[in-house]
């Protein structure tokens, strides 16, 4: 788990992870309220969620994500949702340099899981170094939707998140 800290941004981006949009948008909202950035931005890892009978749709996460953020207190006006869809960390990077450069935005502040984090940072680092814009990093605490450190093996979560992102880390540090 890293962090790094940026006392205010211009944005919060929350990334994508269908399965813990929740606690990090519980997070970005907290964020938010503190007054460190004044919009959140999601961004569309292109996964749904089950059948919802009352819409009879499977709802986008990033739709159940903005929802909850209202739902936190963040008004709809301040939420961003970027519609490209993204499938890993690093397209997730290119994207927000993209829409950074392009809104004139000089600072990001980005919210992830724990076990998210080493690699999201190495990443953002990368797609980023050669830019001005600046990147900060916030953790959610671990036990939510996601299983804290010293028992994640205790949990068949933990066993789907934990060693897949060490596969991911030996991935990115080998093809980026």
């Amino acid at each position: 788990m890293v962090s790094s800290s940026l006392p205010h941004a211009d944005v919060i981006v929350i990334m994508s992870g269908s399965a813990v949009f929740k606690e990090r948008g519980q997070r970005a909202a907290e964020l938010y309220h503190e007054g460190r950035a004044t919009k959140i931005v999601l961004t569309n890892d292109n996964q749904q969620s089950g059948w919802s009978s009352d819409e009879q749709r499977n709802i986008p996460y990033q739709e159940l994500a903005a929802r909850y953020l209202r739902r936190e207190g963040v008004p709809a006006a301040a939420i961003e949702i970027l519609p490209e869809p993204v499938s890993g960390t690093y397209e997730e990077s290119l994207l927000l340099r993209r829409f950074a450069e392009a809104s004139g935005i000089h600072s990001i502040l980005i919210v992830t899981s724990a076990y998210h984090s080493r690699r999201a940072l190495w990443t953002l680092k990368r797609v980023f170094a050669s830019s001005s814009i600046a990147i900060g990093l916030e953790t959610v605490p671990p036990g939510q939707q996601a299983p804290r450190p010293a028992t994640w093996w205790l949990h068949i979560r933990g066993w789907q998140m934990v060693p897949g992102e060490y596969a991911k880390m030996i991935y990115y540090l080998l093809a980026y």
